[in-house]
């Protein structure tokens, strides 16, 4: 799995490509997004995951309890057809999915605040 990191600002949005359903692949993304401690929003780009399975859902599940303790905001963005249905019928947890207004607006707002702090 690749895992690209982008910094707008306060937030940190991270672009995944490929498949979450083993451990290393998990990892790899927990890794990435812990290290965004400074972040006032994590945004995941699941666009281009096409499978998630119970690995990267129990990974995902830590993440939003990681982010609540650090006072981050966690969004799940763009998640294929598949994917959403792995997202919606976890039992253990629901996730924040981010609308793209939602993000357009988000992004918006850091911009402006990296703006004005040049």
């Amino acid at each position: 799995m690749f895992v690209g990191i982008e910094n707008i600002g306060d937030i940190a949005v991270f672009s995944c490509k490929g498949d979450i359903v083993r451990s290393e692949a998990a990892c790899k993304l927990r890794e990435a997004v812990t290290s965004q401690t400074s972040a006032r929003v994590i945004v995941i780009d699941l666009t281009e995951v096409h499978a998630i399975e119970g690995d990267g859902l129990d990974m995902l599940s830590g993440l939003q309890r990681w982010a609540f303790d650090q006072n981050i905001q966690l969004k799940l963005f763009s998640p294929s057809a598949s994917v959403r249905n792995r997202l919606e019928h976890n039992e253990s947890m629901q996730f924040d999915i981010a609308r793209f207004t939602e993000m357009i607006a988000l992004l918006a707002d850091a911009e402006s605040h990296r703006l004005k702090a040049a």
